[in-house]
């Protein structure tokens, strides 16, 4: 097991007045940095903090705190630092020849997390291409480093690989990595599809990484899905029916969960799987209500849904882990929920339940299920006409994730989409209706 030193800073004077929507402290920032470390293998062994005006530019920390780490690396035996910031290549290179010691960024942390934890070939396809994508403009003299520093945590692929550091071969394999996703893509695509013509409404589980949405899956579908108390142990979206007390039959779909500075490279690398939620009929946002940041968890959810224009999807907040409370979820504690869901990205909120659950011990699942299929029944689908201007291609591409498209032509510059659709995504295109039925 490696021995890691985590490292944080905080930039400038805070001011707890001034803290915006989803900002952590550099405290509460290192609790998450240690999580994501113990779910790699590596064993915390301490930590350095530094408040400063700015970073420096070659090594991110001061001289002085270079120094201080370096004892503190030396004292504790530690053979790996993690620093809570993506850094540059040449700042890692001059910290590694300071330190005399590995050292990695958050992000490279977390797609190690990624590598390990990936099981099915999609998850494994789409973990490689966002390593394979950050490492690329960081090879430069880097190869025979990695080398150097021979394997454990940063240096891992999917399974038991270990990542390629030649540059015309990983171009290649990115490449290949590429079509191989479009193709899952589509089959997905044609999946979905199916799903529309038989009218069964999907409902994806969210939420911030180790809220219990797996837990909660295996509850609601006797799945045997994978459970486990680290951080971003399901990568690969589960699938499964689910039979609601109106014999309604839906299909459920766990997700990977989010997290705060989740690497652009693995957002665009899991485009196929995020898929699952922008398409979803409904979403479950399950909260952890134990988690002491919960607040900011839900913000940073929402805001993350936005930048995947699943914002607008209807959603039933589900309160997890009531059973480590002492007392049910107080009125004014729902509220703060509910807010923090509606206002993290300035748009109508989404929210048109909340349900208190504990999936450990089963307490709730009733009243869930039953939430689940009056929410349905509260967005049903209806015949409509869109007129879509060519220029906002992604709205017609919306149209297709989310509506039954019966028939389509170009008039004009615009298209015209008979379809039906949900409630939510008529809403939503309200300004593109032409035909209401």
């Amino acid at each position: 097991m490696e021995r890691a030193v985590l490292v944080g800073v905080e930039l400038g004077r805070r001011h707890a007045a001034s803290r915006t929507a989803v900002t952590f402290s550099v405290e509460e920032s290192l609790e998450e940095l240690q999580a994501l470390a113990e779910s790699a293998g590596a064993e915390v062994v301490g930590r350095l903090i530094q408040r400063r005006p700015e970073l420096d530019p070659a090594t991110v920390i001061g001289k002085g705190k270079v120094e201080e780490l370096a004892a503190l690396v030396e004292a504790q035996q530690a053979d790996l630092v993690v620093f809570d910031r993506e850094l540059t290549p040449s700042q890692q290179r001059n910290l590694e020849e300071l330190l005399g010691v590995k050292v990695l960024d958050r992000t490279q942390l977390i797609l190690d997390i990624f590598a390990r934890r990936a099981r099915t070939r999609e998850g494994q396809l789409q973990v490689e291409l966002a390593q394979l994508t950050y490492l690329l403009p960081r090879l430069t003299g880097r190869g025979a480093e990695m080398s150097r520093l021979g394997g454990g945590i940063g240096t891992r692929g999917p399974g038991e690989t270990k990542l390629e550091t030649d540059r015309r071969r990983i171009l290649r394999r990115i490449r290949k990595i590429r079509r191989e996703l479009e193709a899952v893509r589509a089959v997905r695509a044609v999946q979905r599809r199916q799903r529309l013509e038989v009218e069964v409404p999907e409902v994806a589980l969210v939420g911030y990484t180790n809220a219990g949405k797996s837990t909660l899956f295996n509850r609601l579908t006797g799945a045997g899905v994978l459970v486990d108390d680290r951080l971003f142990a399901t990568l690969d979206p589960t699938v499964r029916q689910l039979l609601l007390p109106s014999k309604r039959r839906v299909v459920l779909c766990d997700t990977v969960g989010f997290i705060r500075n989740l690497p652009t490279t693995l957002v665009e690398a899991f485009q196929a799987t995020l898929e699952e939620v922008t398409q979803a009929s409904l979403l479950l946002h399950v909260v952890d209500v134990a988690a002491p940041d919960a607040e900011l968890r839900v913000e940073h959810v929402m805001r993350v849904l936005a930048e995947i224009q699943a914002h607008h999807v209807p959603q039933i907040l589900v309160l997890n882990k009531i059973d480590r409370l002492e007392e049910p979820p107080s009125e004014s504690f729902v509220n703060r929920m509910r807010i923090a869901a509606g206002l993290a990205h300035g748009a109508e909120p989404a929210v048109l339940r909340v349900v208190s659950v504990s999936a450990v011990t089963g307490q709730g699942l009733d009243r869930l299920i039953q939430a689940v299929d009056d929410c349905l029944e509260l967005d049903p689908v209806r015949p409509v006409v869109f007129r879509i201007p060519a220029a906002a291609g992604d709205k017609l591409d919306l149209v297709y994730r989310r509506a039954r498209v019966k028939s389509l032509e170009f008039e004009d510059s615009y298209y015209v989409i008979e379809a039906e659709a949900p409630q939510s995504l008529q809403r939503q295109l309200e300004d593109y209706i032409a035909v209401r039925v």
